[in-house]
């Protein structure tokens, strides 16, 4: 008994010290305010990204001006690629990369130019410029960086120890705001940001999660982000239909995230020589390639593939090779050294996969492209929660959770057996790489300057000077 009322007492005594302590409440409003803005900000960076693409549309869309592209969108991508490349070191590409990077960083030395406000200016402005120019590419991967930084500048001016932890609450406030998909932002930072549970962090998590919706949601209101469908899969009448789109689909998706490792690692090693011509030699060819598939389906690759995706969702046939082009256009966004995530055309690769097989099994056009969206996007990601539960939420239909959770899983086992790595964990890797280059550059330029930064007391920061690579240790791709 007195042991008991003892610890009774010492628990009265912590929650009094947390009430009453000035240090608790200024981290605490800073934290809220660090949510909060990531959510206001994901909703102005949706906005001016519609904005963008419109004026590409209006740049191009008139008549005798549909060979435009053909000259704009290789110039935008040479001078995005130069722009990330020259001045902006850290902002090229989705940005999930190298949040999860920074999460396997000791040093903070290493990661110091990939969550800066100086990258998140450099993110959103080019990726806007990018959509302006025509690429296939989304606003979601960058707003993952985005919120990132920003929680992890918040932590720092708030005092707020443990930055892996904001980083990650950044990162699911990031894809939950720009979604408006609050279940999808925590499974994201469970399955893919950490490949734990963690249930202390999964708090600092759920609670970001909430002020950054409601900022969001205060903005741009309430909305499911590809509008509803009601088409239900039957059993067993509709099943030879969710294992095609899982099947086929993350054929598709491992297609993809091998091709685009690949290529990556190719170009890297190309461009260590001469690295200032090459970037921008990738950039156009990759714009080129873009431009001319553009041309050739009459604009449709172009941008984030969104209409062509809530189209296919509203019961729409696209046209059956859409989902080639729409690929490739991908493929050379991703590639090309620009910022910009894939997400969104991923989504839109995978409703024209499922258009093209609901058309060959005479199914319903809208579960079609709901079952393709789900296998395809488990197949580029390599992490099938975060594929259903988003595709779940985004579309307002909960009757369809096993079938598309089928489709994803199926997905998800077809793309590991191409690519047994998840494609953002496997770019990390090259992220980390990078800063421990840096690094290790910059400490034989000034042996003895790079000492003092690293010593006790010394200008850098303390602790170990190590940076550790993505070594997932629980769920998929462990």
């Amino acid at each position: 008994m007195k042991a008991r009322r003892a610890s009774r007492i010492g628990w009265v005594r912590r929650s009094r010290a947390m009430m009453t302590s000035r240090k608790q409440w200024k981290s605490r409003l800073v934290f809220w305010i660090g949510a909060l803005a990531i959510g206001a900000m994901s909703a102005i960076f949706a906005k001016l990204s519609d904005q963008a693409q419109e004026v590409f549309l209006a740049m191009t869309g008139g008549a005798g001006w549909t060979w435009l592209p053909l000259v704009l969108t290789p110039l935008g991508f040479v001078f995005c690629a130069w722009m990330a490349d020259r001045y902006f070191p850290g902002s090229q590409g989705s940005g999930i990369p190298q949040a999860i990077a920074i999460r396997h960083m000791r040093d903070d030395r290493d990661s110091s130019g990939y969550l800066t406000m100086r990258t998140v200016l450099g993110k959103m402005g080019l990726t806007l410029v990018g959509l302006a120019s025509g690429a296939s590419i989304g606003r979601e991967g960058p707003t993952v960086q985005v919120g990132a930084a920003l929680m992890l500048m918040a932590g720092r001016v708030g005092g707020l120890a443990k930055a892996r932890g904001l980083i990650l609450a950044g990162s699911a406030a990031g894809i939950a705001a720009a979604f408006n998909t609050p279940l999808a932002g925590v499974v994201f930072a469970i399955e893919e940001m950490s490949r734990s549970y963690q249930a202390r962090t999964n708090g600092v998590v759920l609670s970001t999660v909430i002020l950054a919706g409601i900022a969001s949601l205060a903005i741009v209101g309430n909305y499911t982000y590809f509008g509803f469908t009601d088409a239900v899969a039957r059993f067993p009448g509709d099943w030879p239909l969710v294992i095609a789109c899982g099947l086929f689909g993350g054929l598709m998706g491992g297609a993809f995230s091998k091709t685009v490792l690949s290529l990556t690692n190719r170009i890297r090693r190309w461009r260590s020589i001469g690295q200032g011509r090459r970037v921008i030699v990738v950039a156009f060819l990759a714009g080129l390639t873009l431009a001319i598939t553009g041309v050739m389906y009459h604009g449709e690759t172009f941008g984030t593939g969104y209409a062509q995706a809530r189209m296919a969702v509203e019961g729409h046939s696209l046209d059956p090779t859409f989902f080639l082009a729409k690929f490739v256009a991908t493929v050379a966004s991703t590639v090309s050294g620009i910022p910009g995530g894939l997400f969104a055309p991923s989504l839109a690769v995978g409703a024209g996969v499922g258009s093209t097989l609901g058309v060959i099994f005479g199914a319903n056009a809208s579960l079609a492209a709901v079952l393709g969206m789900a296998g395809y996007f488990a197949g580029v990601v390599q992490a099938p929660m975060t594929a259903f539960v988003i595709i779940v939420e985004m579309t307002g239909n909960h009757d369809n959770v096993v079938p598309v959770m089928a489709a994803a899983m199926i997905g998800y086992g077809v793309s590991r057996m191409i690519l047994p790595q998840p494609l953002y964990h496997a770019l990390s890797r090259l992220w980390i790489a990078d800063a421990l280059r840096k690094r290790r550059a910059m400490e034989q330029a000034d042996p003895p300057a790079a000492d003092a930064a690293s010593a006790p007391g010394g200008s850098g920061q303390p602790g170990p000077s190590q940076a550790e690579p993505a070594r997932p240790t629980s769920g998929p791709g462990a």
